[in-house]
């Protein structure tokens, strides 16, 4: 009996023991991906970061380290940035158009989805896919026709251009998922509510839109962040560099026929990304539950 016991004793520690490796390996390998794949995110901005410092003989010599200061750095290039071209002006165009563009799209595509979700429409699925397949209708080929439209309503040189123009992008994508989002939240809440004296008005503020908080938190990132970096719209509608947004201002007023200031256009790309990065970060919870709450349920 004795011995069945310290055998049965032994084999269970050396079970313990091997899963303790197992775990500690895991744990190993998990931490050395993550320590990975943090450097390979943070390396272009590391990159990046040295280079507008850097001086153009220090950028432009082979031998030297291109990860280092090889000459004394330099302030010049944030100088040319700052002060030889519009780049304060295309931060504040970007977040003006970025915060109109976000509000408008809440506005329709809040009540859009409401609409599809809850008021049990025939037509509803059909139309909510639809509206998903407005979306991947790609700019290139649309950009002709609403520089015709732009041009016609007189608004071309403005940013109203660009503010009028993509929502028409992210409604469509935003009002599908907050279709699924609101299909995620149980009808009896908004019912018990409306129960209990509250309006229908009255119970979606109230009840719905809290739970709603991170699908509305990823159409708010998603929206500021494609008006942000839209392109080919931005530059169609406006050639004035007072009413350029970062997308197209920083390339077009830092690369001069073949001269590229290479080190101001790592500042301009520094200044904007790592604000934004931080902010990303502090709701990337809210925003990922957001994106995969509404594509699951819808």
């Amino acid at each position: 009996m004795t011995d069945t016991t310290t055998w049965a004793e032994t084999d269970v520690g050396a079970l313990q023991r091997q899963a303790d490796r197992r775990h500690r390996w895991g744990r190993i390998g998990l931490y050395s991906g993550a320590t990975l794949f943090a450097f390979l995110a943070a390396f272009p901005f590391s990159w990046a970061l040295i280079s507008m410092f850097k001086q153009s003989n220090d950028l432009y010599v082979k031998e030297n380290n291109p990860f280092w200061f090889n000459e004394a750095p330099t302030l010049e290039h944030l100088r040319l940035l700052f002060l030889e071209t519009n780049y304060l002006t295309f931060i504040r165009n970007t977040v003006l158009v970025g915060l109109a563009v976000t509000a408008i799209t809440l506005a329709i595509s809040l009540p859009a989805a409401y609409a599809l979700a809850r008021l049990r429409l025939r037509w509803g699925e059909r139309m909510g896919i639809a509206i998903f397949l407005v979306y991947l209708i790609p700019p290139t080929l649309l950009f002709i026709p609403m520089t015709r439209v732009i041009t016609s309503l007189g608004l071309q040189e403005s940013l109203l251009s660009l503010i009028l123009v993509y929502p028409t992008i992210t409604i469509p994508i935003s009002s599908w998922l907050l279709m699924g989002f609101f299909k995620g939240i149980p009808m009896d809440i908004e019912e018990q509510a409306m129960v209990d004296g509250h309006s229908r008005m009255g119970a979606i503020a109230r009840v719905v839109l809290p739970l709603m908080f991170p699908g509305i938190i990823a159409v708010v990132v998603f929206a500021f962040t494609l008006s942000s970096h839209e392109f080919i719209y931005a530059l169609a509608f406006n050639k004035s560099s007072a009413v350029k947004t970062i997308a197209t201002g920083v390339p077009t007023e830092l690369v001069r026929g073949d001269v590229f200031f290479w080190q101001s256009l790592q500042g301009a790309v520094i200044m904007i990304a790592v604000p934004i990065a931080l902010l990303f970060n502090a709701f990337l919870d809210r925003f990922i539950s957001g994106f995969t709450m509404g594509a699951v349920k819808g």
